[in-house]
C-alpha cells in the first residue's frame, strides 16, 4: 500500500483534508471499499498494455524482416532491371586482330550500324597478338554485362589446335552471339609481279623450291598456304604477320610474293590497282570475285576453305542480353547501306539464330581435332 499522503487541492488554508489516491499506484492511502476495484483496473491496463507492447513488437519485426528480405532480392532486381536498359553507356567491340585487316574493316562496318540502331557508341578496339589469343584472353576476363564484345575469325575454334597451351576454351569460355558473315580466302600478288595467274605461281615454286614465301595474318591463312602448297606439291616458306595489315606494305611494295587474305582484306587493294588475285579457296568462284579461279580450277585439289567472322561475349552473358544482341546483329547486316558495304569487301552476311551458330562450333571443332590428329594443322 502506498503511504504517501496528498492533501486535496480544494481544502480552505489550514484546514484537514482528507486524503486522495496516489496517481501513481491508484490504490487509496487507507484502506477500503475501493482499494480491490482499483487494483482489478490497474491488473487490466497493465494486461492491456503488455498486449499492445507485443503487438508493436511483431508488426516491427515483420516490418525488419520485410525490408531485410527486400535487401536480399535487390542484387537479382539489379541485374534485370540493367538488362533492360542494355545498352545505357557505350560498348567495346575487341578486334584480337591489326588494324586493316578483314575482320577490323567488317567490324567498324558493323559496329557503325548497331550504334545507329541502338543509340549507343560501338568503340572497335584492336588487341592483336599471337593469332587472337592475346585479345580473346583480355575478352574473357571481362565482365559479362555485354559492354565488352568481340569479333573474331574461324581461327577461334582451331586456335587451340595450334598453340599449345592456350589461356581458354574457344568454345566454354565465351557467349557465341552471331556469325556475321561468311567468306573465302584468297592468293594475292602485288599488281607489278610476275606471277599473272596460279599456274605462273606453282610453275615459279617448282623451279625453285624453297624461294617463294607466301605471307599469312592468322590461323586460318596459315592452314590453307600449307595446305596449299602440300596439294600443289610445292615448297613454300610461310611467313607469319600479325595481322593482313601488317604485311600489306611489304606485298602491294613487291618484297613479299605472294600472300593470303579474306577478301574483305583483298578488295579495297583490287579497288585501288595495287594487288592481283591468283586464286580464291572456296570450292566456287564467288559472285564478287567472277574472274577468279578456284585453287581446284587452277589444278590444287582438296585446299578448300571458307572462313567467317562471328560476335562473341564472356561466358554467362545474360541470355536476354545474348539474344536482343543476335537480333540487332542480323538486322544490322539486312540494312541496305551495311550490305552495299559487305558486298563491296565481297563477304556474304549470314542469317544465323544462336543456337546454330553454337551448333557449327561445335561441328568445326571436331573438324579441327581431326585435322590436328592427322597433321595437317600448323603449329605455332
Amino acid at each position: 500500500m502506498c503511504t504517501r499522503r496528498i492533501p486535496s487541492s480544494s481544502a480552505p488554508c489550514g484546514a484537514s483534508a482528507p486524503a486522495r489516491a496516489c496517481h501513481r499506484c491508484s490504490t487509496s492511502p487507507a484502506g477500503s471499499a475501493g482499494s480491490t476495484r482499483s487494483a482489478e483496473q490497474e491488473e487490466t491496463r497493465e494486461r492491456t498494455m503488455n498486449k499492445d507492447h507485443t503487438i508493436l513488437a511483431s508488426a516491427t519485426r515483420r516490418t525488419l524482416l520485410g525490408a531485410g528480405l527486400a535487401a536480399l532480392a535487390m542484387p537479382a532486381i539489379r541485374p534485370a532491371w540493367a538488362q533492360d536498359k542494355w545498352p545505357s553507356k557505350p560498348v567495346r567491340v575487341v578486334v584480337p586482330y591489326a588494324p586493316g585487316g578483314g575482320t577490323d574493316v567488317t567490324t567498324r562496318a558493323l559496329a557503325e550500324a548497331l550504334g545507329s540502331s541502338l543509340g549507343q557508341t560501338f568503340v572497335v578496339e584492336n588487341r592483336a597478338g599471337a593469332n587472337g589469343i592475346v585479345g580473346s584472353e583480355a575478352v574473357m576476363h571481362s565482365p559479362a554485362d555485354g559492354y565488352t564484345l568481340m569479333v573474331v575469325t574461324s581461327t577461334h575454334v582451331m586456335s587451340r589446335y595450334i598453340t599449345p597451351n592456350i589461356p581458354f576454351d574457344p568454345l566454354k569460355d565465351f557467349t557465341p552471339i552471331a556469325m556475321t558473315a561468311r567468306y573465302p580466302l584468297v592468293l594475292m600478288t602485288a599488281a607489278k609481279s610476275p606471277f599473272n595467274s596460279l599456274g605462273d605461281l606453282l610453275k615459279a615454286a617448282k623451279e625453285k623450291p624453297g624461294a617463294i614465301a607466301q605471307g599469312t595474318s592468322d590461323a586460318q591463312s596459315s592452314f590453307t598456304a600449307n595446305q596449299f602448297a602440300k596439294r600443289a606439291g610445292v615448297e613454300m616458306i610461310e611467313i607469319p604477320y600479325r595481322g593482313s595489315g601488317a604485311y600489306l606494305a611489304e606485298l602491294t611494295g613487291g618484297h613479299l610474293p605472294v600472300a593470303w587474305g579474306s577478301t574483305a582484306t583483298a578488295m579495297p587493294l583490287l579497288g585501288a590497282g595495287t594487288v592481283k588475285v591468283l586464286a580464291i579457296s572456296s570450292d566456287k568462284r564467288s559472285a564478287f570475285l567472277p574472274d577468279v579461279p578456284t585453287l581446284a580450277e587452277g589444278g590444287v585439289q582438296g585446299a578448300d576453305f571458307t572462313g567467317w567472322f562471328g560476335m562473341f561475349a564472356p561466358a554467362k552473358l545474360p541470355e536476354a542480353i545474348a539474344e536482343k544482341l543476335n537480333a540487332e546483329v542480323l538486322k544490322a547486316m539486312e540494312t541496305p547501306a551495311l550490305k552495299e558495304r559487305l558486298k563491296n569487301l565481297a563477304v556474304d552476311p549470314t542469317d544465323l539464330s544462336r543456337a546454330a551458330f553454337a551448333s557449327q562450333l561445335v561441328e568445326e571443332d571436331k573438324r579441327w581435332q581431326q585435322a590436328d590428329k592427322d597433321g595437317l594443322l600448323p603449329k605455332g
